[in-house]
């Protein structure tokens, strides 16, 4: 195994059947979850919160835009801390715990979900890299751009302990000058009016703007909850549980505030010169943003990482090294060949798949199980937990289909036959939370009685 500067000598196992070392400190998670929370889709997917039903033009002012990123970004890091502490109590990845919560075999099924939805997630990192260096450099081999991150994710990848050591010790901190400089400098250019609609609506921050604050919140919600299904991946090697679910909820959620809203800010300032013109405009603006353009790898690295340690949980003895070589460069060539334009639907579908699953998750293991959960290979399957899960996500889809072609339209028919108009304050995130987390709560106790009984 790779001896590993900071960590003891110790990295992370080759297979599912090593233990996991615990040798990540808390400020080691934090600073692995802050660059997490820096993105460069927060400063080119900030539109999604201002026009959340994916109409084109803004349809919420930015001020409700920044009330509404704020409320689902901290709701959503809340969730995420809740993920993190069954990786740090039981030291197993996050697929892996799925077989206590739903059994061994049908584990399968939200462990393919994920393995897909993180193979996306790592194209359309490639894919943000690739155009934003192109912006920043004024052109050149948009392929070069992608293939050098596509490398950088590997080697990053083959050695996840030692990375998550570099971003703690050397990237965190440029990371947080870039940010603080660009503040200061889009606050000396003087913001617009923020207050004003710039959609066709027209009615401020707190006028109609109220009938898709929810639907803007669970937008933003949802990029926090992309990272929920791989939590345990790396709290695993926490070496405290309240560390771990502590670097997970608020460093993470303090810098996607932070990232988030100097995206509005950018989106405010914009002036038509490109994506990320505002960023490159001011003054020394290229260098800062070569930074963040750099740092974007680990969030392709994290994905990547999780895609190996889930494939594991169907192949236990695979080694995660030859697995992140094939998905880094399998990664590289889809962001070569596609273009992911449309990324809205994309964030329902999984918000709609792993919100419920985290409020059966929580509800099982904290209330129920209270971490005691079979991960063998062959543990039993608990149908009950499924169905709660299906109803979760039924509940979600119901209030708010998304945009995803025929997987909405069948829900927009549900909702006709339900009769089920949406109101401005139902949340698709909190309520599926909710409603999934109650069923499971309700199944786990009539199997205690009737386990109780025979």
């Amino acid at each position: 195994m790779a001896s590993t500067v900071g960590t003891g000598g110790k990295e992370a196992p080759l297979t599912l059947e090593e233990p996991a070392p615990r040798v990540l400190s808390f400020w080691d998670q934090s600073a692995f979850w802050a660059n997490l929370g820096v993105s460069l889709f927060a400063f080119s997917g900030a539109y999604t919160v201002l026009a959340p039903n994916s109409e084109g033009a803004a349809q919420i002012s930015i001020a409700a835009g920044i009330v509404a990123m704020i409320v689902g970004t901290v709701v959503g890091g809340l969730m995420l801390g809740l993920a993190a502490i069954p990786g740090a109590r039981t030291g197993k990845p996050a697929m892996m715990l799925l077989r206590g919560l739903f059994g061994a075999k049908p584990s399968y099924v939200p462990t393919v979900l994920n393995i897909a939805q993180l193979i996306g997630w790592g194209t359309f990192e490639l894919i943000v890299i690739g155009n934003a260096a192109e912006e920043l450099f004024g052109g050149g081999p948009r392929w070069l751009y992608i293939v050098a991150a596509g490398v950088l994710t590997t080697v990053l990848t083959i050695w996840p302990l030692g990375s998550v050591r570099i971003l703690r010790r050397f990237v965190t901190i440029g990371v947080a000058i870039a940010l603080i400089w660009f503040y200061v400098q889009f606050f000396r250019a003087g913001l617009p009016d923020l207050t004003a609609n710039p959609g066709p609506q027209g009615s401020g921050p707190f006028g109609s703007d109220w009938n898709l604050f929810w639907i803007a919140t669970d937008a933003a919600l949802a990029v926090s909850i992309s990272w929920v299904p791989v939590a345990a991946d790396y709290t695993r090697y926490a070496k405290s549980t309240k560390g771990a679910f502590g670097a997970a909820s608020g460093a993470y959620a303090l810098t996607q505030i932070l990232a988030y809203v100097l995206g509005l800010f950018a989106l405010a300032l914009a002036t038509g010169e490109g994506t990320y013109g505002p960023f490159l405009t001011v003054t020394l603006g290229a260098v800062f943003f070569l930074i963040l353009v750099v740092r974007e790898a680990d969030q392709s690295f994290a994905n990547v990482y999780s895609t190996a340690v889930s494939i594991q949980n169907l192949a236990p003895r695979a080694d995660r090294r030859v697995l992140s070589i094939g998905l880094g460069a399998f990664i590289t060539l889809l962001a070569l060949w596609l273009d992911m334009d449309d990324y809205f639907g994309f964030l329902g579908l999984i918000g709609s798949v792993f919100v419920p699953l985290l409020g059966v998750l929580v509800a099982d293991f904290f209330l129920r199980a209270r971490g005691e959960w079979n991960t063998d290979a062959d543990a039993p399957s608990r149908w009950g937990m499924i169905a709660a899960w299906l109803v979760g996500l039924s509940v979600y889809q119901v209030i708010n289909p998304g945009d995803a072609g025929v997987w909405t339209d069948f829900w927009v028919r549900v909702q006709d036959w339900l009769h089920f108009t949406k109101q401005p304050w139902t949340s698709a995130s909190l309520l599926s939370f909710l409603a999934a987390g109650a069923v499971a709560w309700a199944l786990g106790a009539i199997a205690e009685r009737r386990r109780a009984r025979s």
